[in-house]
């Protein structure tokens, strides 16, 4: 039986509120950047940024620049850091600005390679730090921190100021790459506080056209002062142990105009406490995002494990709710500095609810400590690269829902999906994914969506499909290319492409659902196709039988005589899809590997061995890598270029000895809100599973040591120094930047059968074992791939 879904597109609102808020650029900047009641503007046109949060002080000074050209890479147009008060100024009157800690340097960076920059100056951040990021000095004086206390403002004035002398002269008025500014963090009860401020912010220096603030949690701002900026995560560390997947989680994989998120910071304030009303922000602010969840954090007590498609599907969920910025927190994880007096994360020894590693903050983030690339990484990369070159397009539009809609949150029988449309075009989005509790397929799926002032409804597909499980996908409906009205494709838009002179549309199909594209008969003169068929049905030339891959390209004469494409790569092959500028031309390579866009080089991050790329459009010779030989082919309508010559591609086996097996698991303990607290150091050297790990001289730069282990919680030392950490998720541990010729120690704990942690159920059982049963270096290499 066909099961039709329905949805009616409002006529279009009236224009929005322009020209009310005290948010203005800079004058003549070439690109003023303006705020509409529901979407921004950049030069005049709407425009959807997509930042990622990636602290420096959280990673080396000397990988900064390869780790913003892989976020530009994979999307990201603005880079959002907390400037964290503690890392800076740890010792009172001893501001620090050198090494890793060089804030100027790192915005000049982003300036350099065309990323916007959005510092969050605090001065409390949260970001999961000691003291939220305010010094113990600074807690040790008679003051009431987070409020208009002058005791307290006097040092943030003096920390406003240091910051404000590190990025003069890179706001937009000088050329620089500030677009905002965030005050405070998850402040949601002292509009006044905010207020005060921006307003020392300002006094001090800085400088932004956009002024914003957290906004979840019912929070309070002073009116028309800073852009309310909302957030969800798939997953949290922050909730209890055995409070099962948060409701608040578990929202945002609906399609819902609610922009808040309550559970954010929950374990912070007082839940019964609410502050302004959420749905008054609706037309009067646009719905911008800074903390959709890239990846979660781990905690001692609960330590949630996400997949790539519980990251991809929020992503694209939360566009389909109407978000006109796209800002994930983590988008790159790091590693916590070491404090010179104390240790640096949030803890129970601080008075926080949450006990964190140590050192490590990967938060399972698309780019990981070490810069590794996880499968996230790919999936919001197709995102981002939808909007690129649709976002001017899908900003001002509205969301729509449709007709029938899921009952309530433990709803997995209705389909959920949203039209995103103006009165002529629009994009049709569809979840089927959520974390934990699998959503069955739906089979026999059409779509019924009606554009106002249209006799006829668009009804698609033209035979009905079946949604599987785990599919989400974006469908463009009534989509103009170069000349051809693409009334819908059930493929996901990637990008366009200059190929000989002929626009080409690049989509990906989803996995389970047969490629059909429909044509207005009336803006086409002929069509051509690789495989399939092609008829004319109802005033549309339907495409059907196509096989998508490489070579799946069809083509397409306009009724004006123009030229234009529509090329449909099958689903594994578009997660591999990168556009950038490429050797004088824009180009999609096709790479399992990371690539790096560079001015006239491109780096591909691959293994030690054999590498490949494809690319479209073609250059004009191939390409060259010093040392290695490059084969030339054909992949379709891409040329193919394989480096190296095989060999070194597995993972070289680590030296790997026990020392000491594990003693009893220690007795659990516990600390703030009764919640379960990590081992105490002790434990380390008493009855922790000891290895060693004997570092080669020749380790090459960048190697990573990745430990198959079990366990509760684990740490490794070089001598005395402990140079990583982890809580056992049932993910493998990768440990980075090690010296060569080091020997390393690795202590494993494991855990008590009576702790009250919750670890995801299949690793619950061998986290109560303490053992490393393999150790390997991932080896890659970095190819810089130059004009031939």
């Amino acid at each position: 039986m066909t099961r039709p879904h329905r949805l009616r597109i409002p006529t279009p609102s009236a224009p929005p509120l322009t020209g009310r808020l005290p948010f203005t650029d800079a004058p003549g900047v070439p690109d003023p950047i303006e705020v509409t009641g529901r979407w921004l503007t950049r030069g005049g046109r709407p425009w959807f940024p997509v930042s990622g949060e990636f602290h420096y002080t959280r990673c080396p000074a000397a990988e900064w620049e390869e780790e913003l050209l892989k976020m530009k890479a994979g999307g990201v147009t603005a880079v959002a850091s907390y400037v964290i008060w503690i890392h800076h100024e740890e010792t009172e009157g001893r501001v620090r600005f050198d090494g890793d800690r060089d804030l100027r340097r790192f915005a000049e960076l982003c300036a350099r390679h065309g990323l916007d920059f959005i510092p969050r100056i605090g001065p409390w951040s949260h970001a999961e730090v000691r003291n939220g990021g305010l010094p113990d000095w600074l807690l040790a004086r008679d003051c009431t921190p987070r409020t208009d206390d002058p005791a307290y403002l006097a040092p943030v004035q003096d920390w406003f100021a240091a910051i404000a002398g590190q990025l003069r002269g890179l706001d937009r008025a000088h050329g620089g790459p500030i677009v905002a500014i965030q005050i405070e963090n998850e402040l949601y009860d002292q509009p006044g506080h905010l207020l005060t401020l921006k307003r020392m912010a300002q006094a001090a220096g800085l400088s932004a056209p956009l002024w914003t603030s957290t906004a979840w949690g019912g929070v309070r701002l002073p009116p028309d002062e800073l852009l309310p900026l909302h957030g969800g995560y798939p997953e949290a560390f922050w909730t209890e142990a055995d409070g099962g997947w948060p409701d608040t989680c578990r929202k945002h994989f609906f399609f819902t105009h609610q922009r808040d998120d309550e559970g954010i910071g929950a374990d912070l304030r007082p839940t019964t406490v609410r502050g302004g009303d959420p749905d008054a922000l609706a037309g009067r602010f646009p719905w911008v995002t800074c903390e959709l969840g890239g990846g979660m954090a781990v905690a001692y007590h609960r330590r949630p494990r996400l997949e790539a498609a519980d990251i991809g599907a929020l992503g694209l969920t939360k566009i389909g709710c109407g978000s006109v910025w796209q800002g994930y927190y983590m988008f790159h994880g790091g590693t916590n500095p070491l404090g010179e007096r104390s240790s640096l994360q949030e803890s129970h020894a601080t008075g926080y609810p949450n006990d964190l590693p140590v050192l490590t903050y990967d938060f399972q983030a698309p780019l990981g400590e070490y810069g590794q690339y996880r499968p996230s990484y790919g999936e919001l990369r197709l995102q981002h690269l939808l909007l690129a070159d649709y976002g001017h397009l899908i900003a001002p539009m509205e969301s729509a829902l449709p007709e029938r809609l899921p009952e309530g949150q433990l709803d997995q029988d209705t389909l959920r999906w949203a039209v995103r449309a103006d009165g002529d075009t629009g994009f049709l989005f569809v979840n089927n994914h959520q974390p934990h509790e699998p959503l069955p397929d739906h089979p026999d799926t059409s779509f019924t969506v009606e554009f106002p002032g249209e006799a006829q409804a668009l009804t698609l597909p033209a035979t009905p499909v079946t949604v599987p499980a785990g599919a989400y996908f974006c469908w463009p409906l009534r989509l103009d290319v170069a000349g051809v009205r693409l009334d819908w494709a059930t493929a996901q838009p990637v990008c366009t492409l200059d190929v000989d002179g002929r626009t080409v549309l690049v989509l990906a199909a989803t996995d389970g659902i047969a490629p059909e594209l429909a044509l207005d008969a009336a803006t086409v003169a002929s069509v051509s196709a690789p495989s399939g068929d092609i008829a004319e049905v109802g005033g549309r030339i339907l495409v059907t039988g196509l096989r998508p891959g490489t070579d799946a390209l069809v083509e397409v004469e306009t009724a004006d005589a123009g030229r234009a494409g529509l090329l449909v790569l099958d689903a594994a092959t578009a997660r591999t899809a990168h556009r950038g500028v490429a050797w004088g031309a824009e180009r999609l390579l096709l790479s399992a590997d990371g690539i790096v866009f560079d001015g006239d080089e491109v780096r591909v991050h691959g293994a030690a061995g054999r590498t490949s790329f494809a690319v479209l459009p073609a250059p004009d010779s191939t390409p060259v890598v010093d040392g290695e030989t490059v084969t030339a082919g054909t992949d379709g309508v891409f040329a193919r270029y394989r480096v190296g010559s095989g060999g070194d591609d597995e993972p070289l086996r680590a030296s790997l000895t026990l020392v000491r097996p594990p003693g009893p698991a220690p007795e659990p303990a516990t600390g703030v809100l009764g919640r379960a607290s990590a081992p105490a150091d002790k434990y380390y050297d008493t009855v922790a599973a000891e290895y060693r790990v004997d570092v080669p001289d020749d380790l090459p730069e960048g190697a990573v040591l990745r430990l198959h282990w079990s366990g509760d919680t684990g740490r490794a030392h070089v001598g005395e120094t402990l140079v990583a950490d982890q809580f056992f998720s049932g993910r493998v541990w990768d440990i980075g930047r090690l010296p060569a010729g080091a020997v390393l120690r690795v202590r494993v704990l494991p855990l008590h059968a009576d702790a009250r942690v919750d670890v995801p159920q299949d690793a619950a059982e061998a986290a109560r074992s303490a053992v490393v049963t393999r150790a390997e270096w991932i080896i890659g290499r970095v190819r810089a791939v130059r004009a031939g």
